[in-house]
């Protein structure tokens, strides 16, 4: 059964930030991501961490300024040096924080870039990443990469899987890898259970994430995806990966997480029969 990691940045602000370590492992989830640590000390999240049974699973490299819009580094030409020292401090936050996967953004390309320019960003891109993941290997740390839908994101410079696997083949790196979100990869080009049944088997993926489509609230019912046969399916394909629950509740976060519950017993209905 996949398991299944609470994203704090999303789900729980009904508390504190520091406070929903407590909240998502009252719920009964082992780990936790969420976009950024750097407001807070890291010894205090690896003493919250601890003290909730918690496992650190994912967090995003420094993105440049988010405040002002920007959405990553990695394929900003002249912006390298700036990169390079925030995936040094992602590092520094992930050995503290027993953290093993770390997303690298791509950022932004202007609506009127020319095929040139997306060129010299793509070059950018690739050659920053074999840095990174060069860095990261040393730390046994893999350096993630995450196709994003435009509508949410518009301009990001990496949108579809196909991309992003390419991306990853030509750097090279064993410490390379993809962040395959099924939202946002449903509302770019669907096809999910063929992207899957693809892309699991390669090895290339190292995390998933779910979110119902279109509003990206709970996976469950009450959206397009059929959520159940999805990860009846990453069961299938073997997937030793998180899921991230990277969604934002309707309600309380608690009161919607009815959902697991649901995959929970149909799992359990499902071992009962294989072993009839």
């Amino acid at each position: 059964m996949p398991r299944f990691a609470a994203n704090l940045s999303m789900m729980y602000t009904e508390h504190p930030f520091l406070d929903r370590f407590a909240a998502a492992a009252a719920d009964g989830f082992e780990g936790v991501e969420y976009l950024f640590p750097y407001d807070h000390d890291p010894a205090e999240l690896r003493r919250l961490l601890d003290q909730h049974g918690l496992r650190q699973v994912l967090f995003n490299a420094p993105p440049g300024d988010w405040e002002a819009g920007e959405r990553g580094l990695a394929s900003l030409p002249g912006r390298e040096a700036e990169l390079r020292a925030g995936t040094d401090r992602a590092l520094e936050y992930a050995a503290v924080l027993g953290c093993r996967q770390v997303h690298v953004m791509a950022g932004l390309v202007p609506a009127d870039a020319t095929p040139e320019q997306w060129a010299e960003r793509r070059a950018t891109y690739v050659a920053n990443l074999s840095w990174a993941a060069e860095r990261a290997a040393a730390a046994g740390v893999d350096v993630l990469i995450e196709p994003i839908n435009t509508r949410d994101m518009p301009g990001y410079f990496l949108n579809r899987q196909a991309d992003a696997h390419a991306v990853v083949r030509e750097v090279g790196a064993p410490h390379l890898k993809v962040q395959l979100d099924l939202y946002h990869c449903q509302i770019v080009e669907g096809d999910l259970t063929a992207t899957l049944r693809r892309d699991l088997p390669t090895g290339r993926v190292a995390h998933l994430q779910i979110a119902g489509v279109p509003d990206r609230h709970e996976p469950d019912d009450a959206n397009e995806l059929n959520f159940r046969h999805l990860l009846a399916v990453v069961d299938e394909l073997g997937f030793g990966g998180w899921v991230g629950c990277e969604y934002r509740p309707r309600a309380g976060t608690s009161e919607g997480l009815g959902w697991i519950r649901d995959h929970e017993g149909a799992q359990h209905r499902n071992n009962r029969g294989a072993q009839a």
